[in-house]
């Protein structure tokens, strides 16, 4: 084979898309079931328990393009309704009544007249690439970017400005991770905090596994390690949440919240500032430097 000196120009002028097909058997299936669907006025049980009779993994498909959920987001809230048993085709063989009003209650039927019968535009596809592409994203970035705020909100109201936002902060034996929040620097931190919400952009169970065993491996033993998470998927993955509860456990979380432990939050965040001395915010006369407004009801 003959040496040669290749060129990045010549390499780029050859580059080429990749091409890739989106539609597999299961699209080609749910796509044909929606061609196949009557238009009509309004829809009701019948119409529901028609598709899952004909094709019950297709049509929950269907339904989920209906309902703009994704599909833990639909798994979590018909077990929601139906409650133990599962949601599978078993469960719904077994309680079909049960099975269609969970979805009734969803809004399921609304959902379909309203898609049905709206009229469609050039703008309104344009429109529908953008939310499930970038919006996707966006949505994703909103849910995680929320949690972060809920925390920062709390640790400002407890320590004022000592504390650095989204940074890599400096552990044991000069090792490095990154956290959400670290108190009172993250040159020295006393406290870490990891905001993690399931079902956000960049928040699978292995990057919230991995992000916390990090922060855990670089931390000194006497910082604590506080992490706020939360996310009705959760309930879906009770062994991978068991998972960081076992952390907590065995000491390596100090201690696990979510948004509606935020009075604990809050409370726990100021037992530490006086036990670690550290800064906070100046009190008015006669306060008690709690976390006062909506945020506790």
């Amino acid at each position: 084979m003959e040496v040669i000196n290749q060129t990045i120009d010549a390499l780029v002028e050859s580059l080429s898309p990749l091409q890739a097909a989106w539609q597999d058997a299961t699209a080609t299936r749910v796509i044909a079931m929606l061609a196949e669907l009557p238009a009509k006025p309004a829809y009701d049980w019948t119409d529901a328990n028609r598709l899952l009779s004909r094709d019950f993994d297709a049509a929950l498909i269907a339904f989920q393009l209906f309902l703009e959920l994704s599909r833990d987001e639909l798994d979590t809230a018909l077990a929601e309704e139906l409650g133990p048993g599962g949601i599978g085709v078993k469960r719904y063989q077994r309680d079909r009544d049960d099975y269609l009003k969970a979805l009734e209650t969803l809004g399921l039927l609304d959902a379909m007249a309203i898609a049905v019968n709206r009229p469609v535009t050039w703008s309104d596809l344009l429109v529908e690439r953008l939310r499930s592409g970038r919006g996707k994203a966006i949505r994703g970035q909103l849910r995680g970017r929320g949690l972060e705020n809920f925390a920062e909100t709390i640790v400002r109201e407890v320590f004022g400005d000592a504390f650095d936002v989204r940074c890599q902060f400096t552990g044991a034996g000069g090792k490095f991770a990154k956290c959400d929040l670290a108190i009172p620097s993250r040159t020295a931190p006393r406290i870490v905090i990891e905001a993690k919400g399931y079902g956000a952009t960049g928040s699978k169970m292995t990057d919230i596994i991995g992000d916390v065993d990090a922060i855990i491996e670089a931390k000194r033993n006497d910082t604590s390690f506080f992490l706020v998470t939360d996310g009705v998927t959760w309930r879906r993955r009770m062994a991978d949440l068991q998972k960081l509860v076992e952390r907590q456990n065995d000491g390596r979380i100090t201690r696990i919240y979510t948004t509606r432990m935020a009075a604990q939050f809050a409370e726990d965040l100021r037992t530490l500032r006086r036990e670690y001395r550290l800064p906070g915010p100046e009190e008015a006369p006669g306060g008690d430097g709690k976390v006062q407004g909506d945020l506790f009801g």
